[in-house]
């Protein structure tokens, strides 16, 4: 019998193309990865992968094997679904794995509540840029800002992401209101995030008109430090609309520069047979409905109408309870006045 261990890591290094870049995915070292890849091809007395300075080339009895170990993988996780539908109570473990913005300030909070409600579940919540391989196995659940191009992934959109230009009251007492996207260009600076999913990159090609340095004041690749860059004064940043619900008193732009990211819960076609995943996957699913927040809708809601269009019991303060207010000039309104065509 093959050992699992063995061939589940041969599968990763073979995926990934590299012990270097394997040993960054899996948290192990290289020489860790490398020493059993060789014990493998000893127990089967064949060479399974070459190796080169640019990284590994499977042989051709390592093509054969790498087919037989993805049969493995899907074989396990269906014995997984088994076990789990024969013992279908609600403990257990269950990966979930999101953007870094809306784990952080979105689905932890929301998780302390559910996690009340099912005490024996242990969510371990993954907040990263780079979108999860679900049918790999490296979460139960995913939530991602990029449609998943696998065809044998179940894909639900969940909400809309709506984007727009913010700035703080302390930037603006240093460099004046921004009006115009002439005038940001000419006389402003300007934070962005650039990471996998967020499209910084992509929308400051299309709409900057000009190189980075002098303008750009700060590139984050992370949406916490990329808030608080923009709470703090450094420049102008894009964030979603339900930010000045965070406390910080920052004061969104109508300059005509907006986007929108749809949301998307991926997961295995198998991972609703499983009770636990099953409820966390439908929980995660109400976590973005847009009935219940409107910031998530398909449309667009301006920030300073979300309070009125959030019709939930629950005072919306209390939705990020937890994050710090920070003062701002009484002199500086949180929402001024939309500009006209003249930017007055």
């Amino acid at each position: 019998m093959a050992n699992w261990d063995l061939v589940r890591i041969f599968l990763e290094v073979a995926r990934i193309g590299s012990f270097r870049a394997a040993s960054e995915q899996l948290n192990m070292s290289a020489n860790f990865l490398s020493k059993r890849i060789t014990l493998l091809e000893r127990a089967y007395k064949t060479t399974l992968m070459t190796r080169h300075v640019d990284g590994i080339r499977l042989t051709h009895e390592g093509l054969q094997v790498l087919e037989a170990a993805k049969r493995m993988e899907q074989a396990s996780f269906g014995l997984d679904c088994a076990l789990n539908q024969a013992s279908p109570t609600l403990n257990g473990e269950v990966r979930i794995a999101v953007t870094e913005g809306l784990g952080t300030f979105w689905l932890a909070p929301r998780l302390v509540e559910f996690q009340r409600a099912y005490p024996g579940l242990l969510v371990d919540l993954k907040c990263e840029m780079r979108s999860a391989d679900v049918l790999r196995l490296e979460a139960d659940v995913a939530v991602q800002l990029e449609n998943p191009d696998q065809p044998d992934l179940k894909r639900v959109k969940v909400g809309r992401l709506h984007v727009m230009p913010f700035v703080s009251p302390s930037y603006v007492e240093i460099y004046g209101m921004p009006t115009s996207a002439d005038d940001i260009r000419q006389n402003h600076r300007v934070v962005i995030q650039d990471a996998e999913q967020t499209r910084g990159k992509e929308m400051y090609d299309r709409y900057a008109g000009r190189e980075q340095i002098g303008f750009v004041a700060m590139r984050n690749n992370v949406s916490t430090a990329h808030l608080w860059s923009i709470a703090k004064g450094a420049g102008i940043g894009w964030l979603p609309t339900y930010v000045p619900a965070l406390g910080d008193p920052l004061i969104p732009l109508d300059i005509g520069i907006q986007f929108q990211l749809d949301i998307w819960l991926a997961y295995h076609p198998d991972a609703k047979k499983i009770a636990r995943v099953k409820q966390v996957i439908d929980w995660t699913a109400q976590s973005f409905d847009g009935r219940k927040y409107p910031w998530f809708r398909d449309e667009f809601v301006h920030p300073k109408d979300l309070q009125k269009a959030y019709k939930d019991a629950e005072p919306l303060v209390n939705l990020f309870a937890g994050f710090k207010k920070v003062s701002r000039p009484k002199d500086v309104p949180v929402f001024p006045k939309r500009a006209n065509e003249n930017g007055r």
